[in-house]
Parts: structure tokens; sequence; C-alpha cells
């Protein structure tokens, strides 16, 4: 057994390797664990890594910081690519004063964290500690510790500190969203399955889903005229897609052309397909759908390189396929095409038409599954290397004494978000399976809190008994409480915000899962999630930038 012994004990590749596996392994479970129906998480592996740093467990330190900083890099860099295509849309119509409000909480807690290293005797690079532990943001923790480096003065010692910070205030950070939400509810006196009620009320009425109709021409205007000329419809989101004429079934194109008593059967919309009832006539007493036809209708996924970016007038699918797209699904939203749609990979249309027809469109968009779900290695590392060439450029301002960079975290995170949102260039495809995307995110955020708890975890316990520890949680307290707070009272009694928006606001800001679960659950749906999704990349990106301006600007 001494071969076992001395494989815990040399500063070998193997043992880094070991040690770290047991620590991850540990730290899942450890987080598994549910009470009053709240669990660590991810953040389990930070302090199963605090208890083996503790009791001297360590790895290579080379190995270590290779492992921290890939492993912060694989995190961010997935999570951008996650809501990359969703960021710009996420700012329009409610989503501005959304975000607006999400970074009143990033700058609000900031404005504590300065407060307490100045009033309440703390160093500042600890107290950046307990502004990325007191927010549950990871990504800050690690600019942080980044920005450290660049500062004249650093030591392995002060390196130590943001960790240790980090540990302490995240226990309340989780909490602290959780009580926030409760009071938030108390004082108003909420009833949440209500307010998902007029949620779900409100979504339906600002995207609805498509709807179909069929309609019977008998406006006289319209007899002898092709599709394409019917008044207003091509600004209206509505496809018609098939047609009833004299017995027979055909595709509809903008060339068919229709006469009094056709049927069309129209998707878009339920308020357009009303408007364009106005215009053609009152709805049919068959439904074509159901009608003996040689048409038939499917669903294609878009997975060849081919066609990307192009219009379905472009790729000629009219007139050289006979089909019709009647719908499209995207990031799990529904919608039928206009004129200036581009197809993007993954993509589900539905199409109808012939199956030959069916067919050859099948062939020329890919509709491969096993290519969808295949993930594009090659995107990946070269999104990485833009990030990082992104996050190392300096950017000089004339009164902070040193160059303000993005990092290993902000760097990588801003990249995916932009070339996820760009989609393609040239053969290089940024889209990422689901699965893989979790896939790497995991391995990342718990390679990365491994190797911060084995860092930080031989100070850990006597920083929290003997030192200062609880005080530092008290610190951390408030400023997981004072924005939270301040922010949720003036969204609900201000801006009349959705109780399950506010929720979805609060756990947003904070970039926390565990608080965005248990909104859901009080919820009883998903709705908080709307909320969060949009508020998360520009808060990710505050947050990383915040923690290094406080370094930058604070620590001498």
């Amino acid at each position: 057994m001494d071969w076992l012994i001395d494989l815990f004990r040399n500063d070998s590749v193997a043992n880094a390797v070991l040690i770290l596996s047991l620590v991850v392994a540990n730290g899942i479970l450890l987080g598994s664990i549910r009470i009053c129906g709240v669990s660590l998480g991810v953040a389990g592996v930070l302090f199963t890594g605090l208890i083996a740093g503790h009791f001297h467990a360590s790895i290579n330190s080379h190995v270590m910081e290779f492992a921290r900083e890939f492993g912060l890099i694989l995190f961010v860099y997935t999570i951008g690519v996650q809501v990359g295509p969703g960021f710009i849309a996420s700012l329009r119509q409610q989503g501005l004063p959304l975000n607006l409000m999400a970074a009143s909480i990033v700058i609000l807690g900031a404005l504590v964290t300065i407060g307490i290293a100045f009033l309440g005797g703390i160093d500042m690079q600890t107290a950046v500690g307990l502004f990325a532990g007191a927010t549950t943001n990871t990504p800050a923790l690690g600019a942080a510790q980044q920005a450290l480096k660049n500062v004249a003065s650093f030591t392995e010692e002060m390196a130590k500190m943001p960790g240790l910070g980090y540990a302490v205030a995240y226990p309340f950070g989780i909490i602290g969203i959780i009580l926030t939400m409760s009071l938030i509810r108390l004082i108003f006196k909420i009833q949440p399955s209500v307010e998902a009620a007029d949620f779900n009320r409100q979504m339906q009425s600002t995207t609805p889903k498509p709807t179909t109709l069929n309609l019977v021409v008998q406006n006289l205007n319209l007899n002898g005229l092709p599709i394409s000329r019917i008044p207003n419809l091509s600004e209206s989101s509505v496809v018609i897609s098939r047609v009833y004429h004299e017995g027979r079934m055909e595709v509809a194109t903008p060339d068919t052309v229709i006469y009094q008593g056709d049927v069309l059967l129209a998707v878009g919309p339920p308020a357009k397909i009303e408007d364009l009832r106005l215009i053609i006539g009152q709805p049919a007493s068959m439904d074509l759908r159901r009608l003996p036809s040689h048409l038939t209708t499917r669903r294609l996924l878009v997975t060849k390189k081919e066609v990307l970016g192009k219009t379905a007038d472009e790729l000629d699918l009219h007139e050289k396929y006979g089909v019709t797209i009647t719908r499209i699904s995207r990031a799990e939203i529904e919608f039928t095409p206009s004129t200036s749609f581009r197809f993007q990979f993954g993509d589900t249309v539905v199409v109808v038409g012939e199956e030959e027809d069916i067919q050859r469109v099948a062939q020329l968009v890919g509709n491969s599954t096993k290519q969808l779900n295949h993930p594009q290695v090659v995107p990946i590392f070269v999104g990485i290397a833009l990030g990082i060439v992104l996050g190392s450029w300096p950017m000089h301002f004339s009164q902070i004494p040193a160059p303000v960079k993005l990092g290993l975290a902000g760097g990588p995170l801003l990249a995916a978000i932009i070339l996820s949102r760009i989609g393609r260039i040239g053969s290089i495809i940024w889209y990422m399976p689901t699965s893989a995307n979790f896939m790497l995110r995991e391995v990342g955020i718990t390679l990365f809190l491994a190797c911060v708890g084995l860092k930080s975890g031989d100070q850990f316990v006597p920083t929290l008994l003997q030192g200062d520890g609880f005080y530092w949680m008290g610190m951390a307290a408030l400023i997981t409480l004072v924005p939270l707070m301040l922010v949720g009272l003036f969204a609900r009694l201000f801006y009349k915000l959705n109780f399950m928006s506010v929720c979805g606001l609060l756990s947003g800001s904070m970039t926390d899962p565990p608080a965005l679960a248990f909104a859901n659950t009080m919820a009883g749906s998903d709705s908080p999630s709307v909320a969060y999704a949009t508020v998360y990349p520009l808060t990710m990106f505050l947050r990383v930038l915040t923690a290094q301006l406080l370094v930058l600007f604070f620590v001498r």
C-alpha cells in the first residue's frame, strides 16, 4: 500500500488529478443535500476543497493555477454561449427597465462593499471576496483574483483573502436572496399562484403563439389575384399555407391565384389573423388540415452550413421545391417567418408540401439530429482564444492607476456573447448543444471552486473561529440584503412589477440558480426565469467588471 500513500503525497500530475476528482465528487454530494428545500448546489465543491485544504491536502501549484483558470474560462464562456443569442432582445421593451434595476443592485452592492471596507476596518482584498460571495457570483471572485495580480503590492497571502471572504459570505448569499423574496411577499401580501397566472396572461398577450384559421374568400376585389397581392399580408406575419380550389388542395405560394369561394388556411398571430379575416372573408366550416390530401406537414432541422444566413426566397423554396414554411421554432420560441427571416443553425421549420418535395427540402437544410447534437469543438477553442485576447487587452483610464482588463473571466464571457449572437463566420458555427454546454460549464465551475477551496483551506477555519469570520459574515449580509431590499421594494411599489418578475430580477441580479429554483417552485412554473434570463448577461458582465475596479481602485 506504500504506492497508494505515495500517490497522495507526491507532487505529480496524477496526484493533482486524484485530489481534484475526490474534492469535486464529494463536493457535488455535499451540495445535493437539501435543508428546508435549499441546497448549496455546486458551491458544495468549494467547501469540500476548504476541508481538504484545512487538512493540508495540496497539489502542484502550477497544475492548480492552470486548472483554476481554465475551469473559470470554461464556465464563463459556456454561460456566454447560452445567453448570447437573446442578449440584444432582452434589452428591448421591459428588458431595459429590468436591466437598469439589476445594474442598480450591482452598484449598490459595490457601494456597501466600499463602505464596510472603509468604515468596518476590512481590507479591500477581503471585502471584494465578501462582495463576490454575498452576491453568489463566482466569476467575480475569479476576476478579483486576476486583478490582484496586477497590484504592485501583490503577495501570495493577499491572493488567499478573496477566497476566504467568498467562502464565509456565500452561505448567507443564497439564504439572503430567498429571505428577501419571502419578505417582499409578506410585506405586499402576495399570492404567488395569482401573480403567476397574471404573468402568464401578460406573456401570452405580448408573444402569442401562431394559430390557424380557415377563411373563405368572399372579397370580390381579391378574385383572380395572386396571394402576394392580398393587402397587408406581407407585413402581417401571417402565412397562407394551403388553398382549397374546386375540390383540389394545393400548396399556397406567393404566385398562387385565388378566387371567390376558395378556402385558405392562414397561420400566424391571432390578432393579425383577425385583421386578415376582415379583408378576405368569414371563417370556413371545413378544416383543410383534416381533409384527405396529397400534401403533408413536416418539421425539419436546419443543420447544413450552406443554407445558414439565407432567406427562403434566396433558396427559392416556393418555385424550385414547391413548399411553404408556416412556422419557425428558435430557442423554444415559435413564430411565423417574415420576408427578412434568415436560417440559423438549430432552427426547426414547419413546411407544407408534397412528400417528395419535402424530402428534397430536408436534404437541402440538413435535418440531421446527429449533426445538431454533435458539439463543434473548433468554435469552442477559437472562441476561447478570442476571449483571452479580448480579456488581455489593457484599457487605460486617467483616474485608474493600472490598466483595466476584462481578464480571463470577462474576456471569454463577452466574446461568447458576441460570437453566439453572430452565429456563424465562414464555416465556423457558434452553436453548442445544451447537453454539451451544461457539461463543460459544470466541469469548469467545479474545477475552479475545488482549486479555490484547496488554496484557501488552510486559513479558513482559523479565520472563522479565531479571527474575524463571523464579523465578516455579518458585513457580507449587508452586501446581500441592502441592495436587494431597496430595489425589490422599488420594483414592486413604484414600478408595479409582477412578483414573478421581481423574483427573477433578484435571482438574476445575483446570478444565483438556487434562488431561481426556489422562485420557480414558489410560482409553480418557470415564469421567474424570463426576467432572470433578461438581466443575467448584463449583470454577470457588470459584476466581473465591478470586482476588478474595486481591486484596482482601492487595493494598495
